[in-house]
C-alpha cells in the first residue's frame, strides 16, 4: 500500500464527515476548508481558486466524491512527495478530527471507554489493516491479527469467545468490521478481559509504533562516540531505512540517524573498554560501536538490524506492508482452494448423475436387447437382416457404454483417493483437538493443585496462630505459679519469725519444708520441660512459616526454601522459675550441713542455725518454697 493510498484513505473518512446528510454529496465552501488543511499539512502550496477553476462548468450544488477525486489527485496528491518525506500522521489527526466529532461518541457511563489518544491509534490501525475497497471494512482475519498484537503487548491471552460471537452477528459477517463497531467492541472491555486503562493504552500505542510508525524495534544501548570515544547512553529507535538515537526515550532531542541501505552489516565483537554483549553497524564511511545490555537484547538488536538491511535491499519500505500483503495473497489462496473445492463437489455429483443416467440407458438396451431378441426368434427368417443390422448398433451401443463405465470407473478411484486423504486431515486435526483438550485439562488441573496449596497454606497458619496462643497461656500459667511460690515463701518466713515455738516444732517444720521444696523443684522441673517443648515446637513453626508465608503467583511451583516474610520468633525471656531453682540447689548442701551439725550439736545450736538461715533467705541467698 502506497502512500497515496494511505491518504486517501483518511481523507474518505473527512469527507464522509463532512456529508451531513449522507447523500454523497458535500459544500464546495466545506471542501475549500478541506482541502486548504491537508495541503497546510502536508506542506505543499494551496491555490484558493483552484476549485472553483476546476468545478467552473458544475452547478453551485454540493460536489460528490467522485467529482472531488480528481481535484483532489491534480492539485494535492500528485505534489506530495515520497513517503520517505511525509508521513500520513498529520493528515491522519486531521481527519480523524473531523470524523470523530459526529461518528465516535461512546457511552460516557462505560468506565471502558478509551481515550482519544487510542482511539485514534486504532482508528489508524484499522486504516492500515482494511481492505482497498470502499467503504473502507475490515475483515475478521485482520481483526483477529490485531487483537492478537494488542493482547501479547498486555502479556494476556484474547478472549476468542468474545470475539466470535461479535463476528458471528449478521451485519458483521456479511460486510466485515467498520471502524466504528471496531471501536465498540473495544470499549466493551471485554476483548481486552478488563485490564487497567494504562496498561491497555501502553500495549495499543506499542502497536500502533511497530505497525503504523513502522518502528522494527526501539531501546536503550550504550554506543561509542566516534570524536570523544567515550560511551553515552542512547534510546534507539529502528525504522526499515534509519536507525535513528535520541537522548531519552521521548524522542525530543535527537542526537543523530544512521541510514541504512545495501552497503550495510552488522557483526558482533568481543567484550573490551569493560562493555560486554557487543556489536558494531558498519556502513561505507563509518562503523558504530554499541553495546547491548546482555546477550538475548544483542541477538534481537542485530536481527532486527539485518531484517531492516535485507527490506531496504527487496526494495520494501514497510515489514508490516509486506505481512499484509502475505496474509491477504494467503486468503486469496484459501478462497480459490475453497471454491475449487466446491466446483470438485460439483463435478463430483454431476459424473453421478451422469452415471446413473448411463446405467439407466443401459437397463434399456438390454431390455431392448431382450425384445429383439424374442423378435428374432419369432421371424427369424424374414427379419434376419434387420436383426443382424440392430446387433451391430446395440454392439457398438454397448462398446462405447464399456468405455465410458470404464472412464467412469477410473475417476471414482481418483475421487475415493482424494477422499482418503480427505479422511487422513479430518484424523489428524481430531489428533490435534485431542491433544489441545488434553493441555486444558492439564492447565485446570494445575490451577485446582494451586488453589490446594492455597488452603493448606491457610491451614497451617491458623494451626500456627493457634499453637502461639496455648504458647502464651502456658507462660501466663508459669508467672502465676511463680507468683504462688513467692507468697509461700513469705508465709514461711512471717511462721519462722515466731520463736515462741519449741525445736521439736521447729524440727517438724523444717521437714515439712523441705518436703514442699522438693515437690516445688519437681513442678519447676516440669514447667521447665513444657517449655523446652514449647520452645522446640515454636522453631518448628517458625520453619514451616518461613516456608510457606511467601504468597504463591499463578501458575507458580511451591518453593522448597523459606518464604520472604521474616520468621515469628518468641521474645527471649529468663526463666523465673529455673532462677528460683538455680537459687534453691545452690544452698541445699549447705542445709544438709546445718541438719548435720543440729543432730550432732544438739538442740542449744539448732536455733541458731535457724536463725542463720532465716537472716539468710531474707537477704537473697536463700529461697524456701
Amino acid at each position: 500500500m502506497d502512500l497515496r493510498s494511505e491518504l486517501l484513505k483518511s481523507i474518505w473518512y473527512g469527507f464522509t464527515a463532512l456529508d451531513l446528510e449522507k447523500s454523497g454529496k458535500v459544500s464546495k465552501s466545506q471542501l475549500k476548508v478541506l482541502s486548504h488543511n491537508l495541503c497546510t499539512v502536508l506542506s505543499i502550496p494551496h491555490d484558493p481558486v483552484a476549485l472553483e477553476e476546476h468545478f467552473r462548468d458544475d452547478d453551485d450544488g454540493p460536489v460528490s466524491s467522485q467529482g472531488y477525486m480528481p481535484y483532489l489527485n491534480k492539485y494535492i496528491l500528485d505534489k506530495v512527495k515520497s513517503s520517505t518525506q511525509t508521513h500520513p500522521k498529520q493528515v491522519d489527526e486531521l481527519c480523524w478530527t473531523l470524523t470523530a466529532k459526529k461518528n465516535y461518541k461512546p457511552a460516557k457511563d462505560n468506565k471502558n471507554v478509551l481515550p482519544g489518544k487510542d482511539a485514534f491509534h486504532l482508528w489508524s490501525l484499522f486504516n492500515f489493516l482494511s481492505e482497498d475497497k470502499y467503504p473502507l471494512v475490515m475483515v475478521p482475519d485482520e481483526v483477529e491479527y490485531l487483537l492478537k498484537k494488542i493482547c501479547m503487548a498486555m502479556s494476556v491471552e484474547l478472549n476468542c469467545v468474545e470475539l466470535e460471537d461479535f463476528i458471528s452477528q449478521d451485519a458483521v459477517r456479511q460486510n466485515g468490521f467498520t471502524v466504528w463497531s471496531f471501536l465498540e467492541m473495544m470499549n466493551t472491555g471485554k476483548i481486552t478481559r478488563g485490564m487497567g486503562q494504562e496498561i491497555t493504552s501502553m500495549a495499543i500505542e506499542e502497536v500502533y509504533r511497530e505497525i503504523v510508525a513502522e518502528v522494527l524495534k526501539e531501546g536503550y544501548l550504550w554506543k561509542k562516540s566516534q570524536l570523544r570515544r567515550n560511551w553515552k547512553e542512547r534510546w534507539f529507535t529502528l525504522r526499515p531505512i534509519t536507525l535513528d538515537y535520541y537522548t531519552s526515550e521521548d524522542r525530543k532531542e535527537r542526537q543523530g540517524s544512521i541510514a541504512l541501505d545495501g552497503n550495510c552489516c552488522v557483526e558482533v565483537l568481543s567484550d573490551r573498554d569493560g562493555k560486554r554483549c557487543m556489536f558494531c553497524l558498519k556502513t561505507l564511511s563509518k562503523t558504530y560501536e554499541m553495546s547491548a545490555s546482555d546477550t538475548k537484547q544483542r541477538q534481537e538488536w542485530t536481527a532486527a538490524i539485518q531484517t531492516a538491511i535485507r527490506l531496504h535491499t527487496e526494495g520494501k519500505t514497510s515489514l508490516h506492508k509486506d505481512l499484509k500483503l502475505k496474509r491477504r495473497e494467503q486468503r486469496e489462496q484459501r478462497e480459490k482452494r475453497q471454491l475449487a473445492k466446491e466446483e470438485e463437489q460439483q463435478r463430483f455429483q454431476a459424473l453421478q448423475e451422469e452415471k446413473e443416467r448411463k446405467l439407466a440407458e443401459l437397463e434399456l438396451l438390454k431390455e431392448a436387447q431382450r425384445q429383439a431378441q424374442a423378435l428374432l426368434e419369432q421371424d427369424e427368417m424374414r427379419r434376419r437382416q434387420h436383426h443382424e443390422e440392430m446387433q451391430q448398433a446395440l454392439e457398438v451401443q454397448l462398446r462405447e457404454a464399456k468405455e465410458s463405465r470404464a472412464t467412469m470407473q477410473a475417476e471414482m478411484v481418483l475421487k475415493e483417493e482424494e477422499a482418503e486423504r480427505q479422511r487422513k486431515r479430518i484424523k489428524e486435526l481430531e489428533e490435534m483437538q485431542t491433544s489441545l483438550e488434553e493441555a486444558l485439562q492439564q492447565e485446570i488441573k494445575a490451577r485446582q493443585d494451586e488453589e490446594v496449596f492455597r488452603y493448606a497454606q491457610t491451614g497451617l497458619l491458623s494451626e500456627e496462630e493457634d499453637k502461639m496462643k496455648a504458647l502464651m497461656v502456658l507462660q501466663e500459667e508459669q508467672e502465676e505459679y511463680i507468683l504462688k511460690t513467692q507468697r509461700e515463701k513469705q508465709e514461711l518466713r512471717q511462721e519462722m519469725e515466731n520463736k515462741s515455738r519449741a525445736l521439736e516444732e521447729a524440727q517438724r517444720q523444717l521437714e515439712e519444708v523441705r518436703a514442699n521444696r522438693y515437690r516445688v523443684d519437681q513442678d519447676v522441673v516440669a514447667a521447665q520441660r513444657k517449655l523446652r517443648q514449647a520452645s522446640t515446637n515454636v522453631k518448628h513453626w517458625n520453619v514451616q512459616m518461613n516456608r510457606l508465608m511467601r504468597p504463591i503467583g499463578p501458575g507458580e511451583k511451591r518453593p522448597s526454601g523459606g518464604g520472604s516474610f521474616s520468621s515469628f520468633q518468641i521474645p527471649s525471656q529468663r526463666d523465673p522459675g529455673l532462677r528460683l531453682r538455680q537459687r534453691s540447689e545452690e544452698p541445699d548442701e549447705e542445709s544438709k550441713e546445718n541438719v548435720d551439725n543440729s543432730s550432732s550439736a544438739g538442740s542449744g545450736c539448732e536455733g541458731e542455725r535457724k536463725e542463720r538461715r532465716l537472716s539468710q533467705a531474707s537477704n537473697g541467698d536463700m529461697d524456701i518454697p
